[in-house]
């Protein structure tokens, strides 16, 4: 019986040990290539890129000021293990991503190297200032890099992400190179949907709490006509409010912006001073009910602004 005992025994010892051989080039063969994205929207197009393939964490929250994060213990062991960083770029991370790829001490993805992603290397960047002043305020010296809230300057990251995914995981280029084809087509048919929805808000006068949206305002030919904030990255005071609202009798505005991780007393300020709505922006992946993946990001985005514009000329047509 002991025998019969032991030969089980021997028995379950070597099928365990067969399972787990098996098991070994199949989960080398399947590794996800673990991604960090400094921001919500690089970790959404990560996600449609890779499908499967990557396995990606975001640094920051859409609820979350990106120019300000600490590098915390998790931030920095996620940074430690990563494959690929994929970040905005452009100084927006510059307060505190230098300390997190010094602290993570993962060779491949700092600065310079393949593993390491930056946005805004692949865009036509507005706002570039032509001399560096800090006395000016929160100014960066690459061009302002709020870049996301442009459905094209997406369009053009896409296209070097999915390049550098190649690159850094050549086994996948095949299936790479196919999720980029139908994100693409499907970017593509959604921008032509947006630009149609998106024309009566052309030539529109707003408002922007902070100076984040000039993509937006390009993208959709809307007229920025003051801004909350002196200076970028200061928080407005009473008076500068005030001089804000004198202004807009001259150039009046149809509404104002800020960003869902903002603070929106001012912009709720001005709107119940001067009488214009005040429309609270997703921003980024996650920073509404609406915007849970990239496009409804400007799905809701132009919901948003389509809904105040037709609120406001509502009420500009009772007063007459």
């Amino acid at each position: 019986m002991n025998q019969s005992l032991n030969q089980s025994r021997l028995g379950l010892r070597r099928l365990l040990a067969g399972l787990c051989l098996a098991a070994l080039p199949f989960s080398a063969a399947h590794a996800a290539l673990r991604v960090l994205a400094c921001e919500p929207e690089w970790a959404a197009l990560t996600q449609e890129l890779g499908g499967s393939l990557v396995e990606v964490n975001s640094a920051t929250t859409a609820l979350q000021d990106p120019h300000q994060i600490q590098a915390k213990p998790s931030l920095i062991v996620r940074a430690r293990n990563a494959d690929l960083l994929v970040c905005t770029g452009a100084e927006l991370e510059v307060g505190w991503l230098p300390i997190l790829l010094q602290q993570s001490g993962n060779a491949k993805i700092q600065e310079g190297q393949p593993a390491h992603f930056a946005a805004a290397d692949y865009v036509r960047k507005l706002e570039v200032p032509p001399q560096l002043d800090r006395s000016q305020g929160d100014v960066h010296a690459s061009g302002n890099p709020h870049i996301q809230t442009d459905p094209r300057q997406i369009a053009a990251v896409a296209k070097a992400l999915s390049a550098r995914l190649q690159q850094v995981d050549p086994a996948n280029a095949g299936a790479y190179a196919k999720a980029y084809s139908d994100f693409s087509k499907r970017w593509e048919q959604a921008m032509a949907r947006w630009t149609a929805q998106a024309a009566p808000l052309k030539g529109a006068s707003v408002v922007s709490q902070h100076k984040a949206f000039v993509y937006l305002h390009d993208w959709l030919g809307l007229n920025e006509v003051a801004v909350l904030e002196p200076k970028p990255g200061v928080e407005p005071s009473a008076s500068h409010l005030q001089g804000v609202m004198a202004r807009l009798k001259a150039k009046p505005a149809s509404m104002v912006l800020y960003a869902a991780y903002q603070d929106g007393k001012p912009s709720e300020w001005l709107s119940k001073n001067a009488g214009l709505p005040a429309v609270k922006i997703p921003f980024t992946v996650g920073g509404s009910e609406g915007a849970k993946d990239l496009f409804g990001l400007f799905d809701d985005t132009l919901a948003r602004l389509l809904a105040a514009q037709a609120g406001q000329a509502a009420q500009s047509g009772a007063k007459k």
